[in-house]
């Protein structure tokens, strides 16, 4: 059975999306074929390499993508994980399914954090909030209605 193409979309392509790469490469690369990108590039966040290596992927590899970049892909589902990137997603070629799941953006949360620790402790609510979603994945993706996902 040949793969589901889905990508992983958000504003920098530097941390939420790497995370869901990350996630949906090691828990369902069997299954599904797996990229991240961003409306804009902010680069890899050191923060989201560190937290997702404590969990035991190693995302250091990868580099801050733009839309433009993978827009010749024929993916099946466009993931948007943060509002701006709902909002500005592109139109892809062919039939790809856009849908929304949001998550909160570490880098703001841990802005005022006092010390790296709390700082980190964001990161690791999100990422673990993002292992948790790509876990239902594909078989949440053909039910994507029922748990409130916004289809564009």
């Amino acid at each position: 059975m040949e793969k589901l193409k889905i990508l992983f979309l958000c504003t920098g392509n530097s941390c939420r999306s790497q995370m869901a790469e990350g996630w949906a490469r090691h828990l369902q690369g069997d299954v599904l074929d797996v990229y991240s990108a961003g409306i804009e590039t902010h680069g890899l966040n050191p923060h989201a390499v560190k937290v997702m290596a404590e969990a035991g992927v190693d995302i250091s590899g990868h580099r801050s993508k733009h839309v433009s970049e993978v827009m010749d892909i024929p993916f099946d589902y466009v993931i948007t994980v943060c509002g701006h990137a709902q909002e500005n997603c592109p139109v892809f070629p062919g039939h790809a399914v856009v849908i929304h799941h949001g998550f909160d953006d570490p880098p703001k949360l841990a802005a005022d954090a006092k010390t790296e620790e709390e700082a980190l402790s964001h990161y690791r609510r999100v990422r673990d909030e993002i292992r948790a979603f790509v876990a239902t994945l594909p078989e949440a993706l053909t039910q994507h209605n029922s748990l409130s996902f916004i289809v564009k």
